[in-house]
């Protein structure tokens, strides 16, 4: 059974930036199609970023492209998502998740405990 592990989150100014890292257990996290979804305080979660089992192909949610990149070392098990120029709006508990349906960007059924990005203006 795959676990997804997030870290990197923390408190930041606006403008400034973080990346967020989702380590996985199991050999078969290279296959999978991975996403990151956030959740604001009131607010549904929704989804940010998700990249395919090669990092060939990547797709993002409008409020975030040319800000946030996501890729992935398949070696090292870990996914990434690299986020600059960070926003008051962005605040929120961000989640890995696997797999991700690429055409739909749907969730998949594994989920990481997520971890709290706070952008203070």
């Amino acid at each position: 059974q795959v676990q997804l592990v997030e870290s990197g989150g923390g408190l930041v100014q606006a403008g400034g930036s973080l990346r967020l890292s989702c380590a996985a257990s199991g050999r078969t996290f290279s296959s999978y199609a991975v996403g990151w979804f956030r959740q604001a305080p009131g607010k549904e979660r929704e989804f940010v970023a998700a990249i395919n089992w090669s990092g060939v192909s990547t797709r993002y949610a409008d409020s975030v492209k040319g800000r946030f990149t996501i890729s992935r070392d398949n070696a090292k098990n870990t996914v990434y998502l690299q986020m600059n120029s960070l926003k008051p709006e962005d605040t929120a508990v961000y989640y890995c998740n696997a797999p991700v349906l690429m055409s739909t960007v749907r969730p998949g059924s594994l989920w990481g405990q997520g971890t709290q990005v706070t952008v203070s203006s």
